[in-house]
């Protein structure tokens, strides 16, 4: 089904919802609500503007709590007009605070929002798909698509087979072999396209356009992007109705980051919580670093680079929200660092061995930067900190193989099992010692 393309218009609040237009980032200009992501004036980005006034008259810390167990708690701040959306138990992940994690790198008060356990399919992903496959279904799409570094195409497989939508996605040929059977799992169809993910999104521009299809992260992607809000509407309200000191959040895009933010802010705007000072701080692999090299350089703009990492879900070389992720950061008092492949590896091990959280590559890098703010004295001690995990190692077990430990083969004989003891106890103390030293 072709969506006609929307004219900019002054638009009046919908009496059945509180969201009521899209506008323009850069010019403001205003739209319908329809299936576009880009501005007719000046090509800027197009985000969901929503009435705030009838917000604080109808939302309350009660209300919210009285709602699902999942992302529609927050319905009223999500795009969508059905009272009925697409929910598979999307959200409300644990907070988790990592006392032995924190210990370790010498901070006080460290929580991690653990996305590595969302539903359907274990990473934050979920969230916005959920969010964009509803729109889907009142813009009247039947086919959605997505271009995708793996967890994306995991997610929209799953959702529209569980809303009964004919699906078809895009990922580069050369990803990690469990996203791609995380995908196929759910019988859509799958285009693995010989090139990264930036030539994979622009393939799949032009198939928006000529076939189209609702594309959750290019003509869906305002309402796609506000998913993303309810991590941060989920962190207030697990921290009692209340804002951390400090986040580190993984960037890709820069979407998910802004979008914490803006959830922040709606919050606040609209009397949930108090407003305060939150510092936002960004994490990249060192190679797939636009963001952070900018950021580093005191940039205004970001320079695309061509990805050569393994973290594969965060390698996107030309970051559409790159630049509103660089301001965030800017007028938050935030940082934005890059880590090496072998740092985020360590990142990884380290959540692991002290949290119980196996990550993917993505949580291994925001791990590791936030290990280098710390030692760099770039985190507070005594801020209460909050560090956002978006997938599952489960994923990524090919970036781990050949740094963690093998099994002890024993014989089935008492006799043999206190020889490996002994021997693997001799190897953890010289471990040990190794890193004392």
């Amino acid at each position: 089904m072709t969506q006609a393309t929307a004219r900019p218009i002054a638009v009046q609040p919908q009496s059945s919802a509180t969201f009521r237009a899209l506008k323009c980032k850069e010019c403001s200009a205003e739209y319908e609500l329809k299936a576009m992501h880009v501005c007719e004036y000046c090509f800027g980005p197009l985000e969901v503007a929503y009435d705030y006034d009838q917000l604080r008259r109808t939302v309350t810390r009660e209300t919210i709590a009285a709602g699902p167990n999942s992302i529609w708690r927050y319905r009223s701040f999500l795009p969508v007009e059905t009272n009925t959306p697409i929910d598979v138990g999307t959200g409300m992940t644990p907070l988790v605070q990592a006392k032995r994690l924190a210990r370790r790198l010498g901070l006080k008060n460290l929580y991690i929002k653990n996305d590595a356990v969302n539903m359907p399919t274990l990473s934050f992903k979920d969230r916005v798909v959920s969010v964009a496959l509803t729109r889907a279904q009142e813009l009247g799409f039947s086919t959605v698509s997505c271009a995708s570094t793996g967890n994306l195409a995991n997610s929209t497989a799953a959702i529209a087979a569980h809303a009964g939508l004919d699906c078809c996605v895009f990922i580069p040929a050369d990803l990690e072999a469990a996203k791609i059977m995380g995908t196929l799992i759910y019988n859509p169809t799958v285009m693995a396209v010989k090139g990264n993910y930036d030539q994979v999104n622009r393939l799949c521009s032009e198939v928006a356009n000529t076939h189209g299809w609702g594309f959750v992260n290019i003509n869906l992607r305002p309402y796609y992007s506000e998913g993303s809000k309810t991590l941060g509407f989920e962190v207030a309200e697990q921290l009692g109705w209340q804002l951390p000191d400090h986040i580190v959040a993984p960037l890709a895009s820069g979407s998910l980051f802004t979008k914490i933010y803006k959830g922040f802010r709606e919050f606040v705007e609209v009397g949930l919580v108090e407003d305060k000072p939150v510092r936002f701080s960004g994490a990249q692999a060192e190679g797939c670093s636009p963001i952070a090299q900018a950021f580093r350089e005191e940039r205004d703009f970001v320079t695309p680079v061509k990805p050569s990492t393994i973290a594969k879900s965060l390698a996107i070389g030309n970051p559409a929200d790159g630049v509103y992720a660089i301001d965030i950061a800017r007028k938050t008092n935030g940082n934005i660092e890059s880590v090496t492949d072998a740092e985020i590896i360590d990142g990884i091990k380290l959540l692991a061995e002290t949290e119980g959280i196996f990550t993917e590559t993505a949580g291994g890098t925001t791990i590791a930067v936030l290990q280098k703010l710390v030692e760099a004295g770039k985190i507070n001690p005594d801020e209460t900190t909050v560090v956002y995990i978006t997938g599952n190692g489960l994923k990524t077990q090919e970036a781990i193989q050949g740094y963690i430990g093998e099994p002890l083969t024993i014989e089935p004989k008492l006799d043999s099992f206190e020889r490996a003891l002994e021997r693997a106890q001799t190897l953890g103390r010289l471990e040990w010692q190794q890193v004392s030293v």
